[in-house]
């Protein structure tokens, strides 16, 4: 039980990775407020599957691009459960096109969920979050890429990777704050209009010769939360099977 007492937010908790890490961390004894933007049936999902496990979590709905919805989660979070502990940057939207396709639309929905609501949920943290807390940030290991249809997403998850770096500087009280970047991971964001042959082909681009499962994300974030990660901050994590 590594988070025994412990209070976790996740955004982007419905599904995918992110329903993977509140389901893990509620195992591992943490209360977890599993947070949603539109997808309210699936977080009730994540919920009830914690508590049919013996867990403690309940479902906030917050879009993570407004700031007062966001000031909101944190205080519904406090007043449920007295304090958070930890902060899990999850939520976000990638859209796959070559850059001269993207429309502005494609460019604001990007950085809004991606950037700003990073910016937005780092900002409460650092009046909220408890001492000796831990905050981590999901970006991507397409950073250190150049793959073709994925500049705008790249780019805003480049943006989280800095913040990071420089906040981890910033906030203090013994709060570490760190990136973990998947690699390609088996989720409905991922796989949603892709072909065989390109699943097949990014699954060989790794040393493993598959996709990512969302447990395998989840398993390196239970470390980063937990005090056994303590001295590393302020770094980005692959976890990619030797991808990049």
């Amino acid at each position: 039980m590594k988070l025994e007492s412990k209070v976790i937010i996740v955004t982007g908790a419905s599904r995918g990775i992110g329903k993977e890490i509140a389901i893990l961390l509620a195992k591992n004894g943490a209360s977890v407020i599993v947070n949603h933007s539109n997808s309210e049936d699936e977080a009730k999902n994540t919920v009830e599957t914690i508590l049919s496990n013996g867990g403690k979590a309940i479902a906030v709905k917050a879009d993570v691009s407004d700031e007062i919805q966001v000031t909101e989660l944190f205080d519904q979070a406090i007043k449920t459960y007295g304090k958070v502990d930890v902060l899990i940057n999850n939520a976000g939207v990638m859209v796959s096109k070559k850059l001269k396709d993207n429309t502005q639309e494609d460019f604001s929905r990007q950085f809004d969920i991606n950037v700003k609501g990073v910016f937005n949920t780092l900002k409460e943290a650092d009046a909220k979050l408890a001492d000796n807390g831990n905050i981590i940030n999901i970006s991507s290991s397409t950073v250190k890429l150049m793959f073709p249809t994925y500049s705008l997403y790249s780019a805003s998850k480049a943006a989280v990777e800095q913040m990071t770096r420089v906040f981890s500087k910033e906030i203090g009280r013994g709060i570490s704050v760190n990136a973990l970047a998947p690699g390609a991971t088996e989720t409905d964001l991922f796989m949603k209009g892709k072909s065989q042959e390109t699943i097949d082909k990014l699954s060989s681009m790794n040393a493993f010769n598959r996709l990512a499962k969302p447990i395998d994300i989840a398993r390196v974030a239970l470390f980063l939360a937990s005090d056994d990660s303590k001295w590393i901050s302020g770094q980005v994590i692959g976890a990619n099977g030797a991808l990049v």
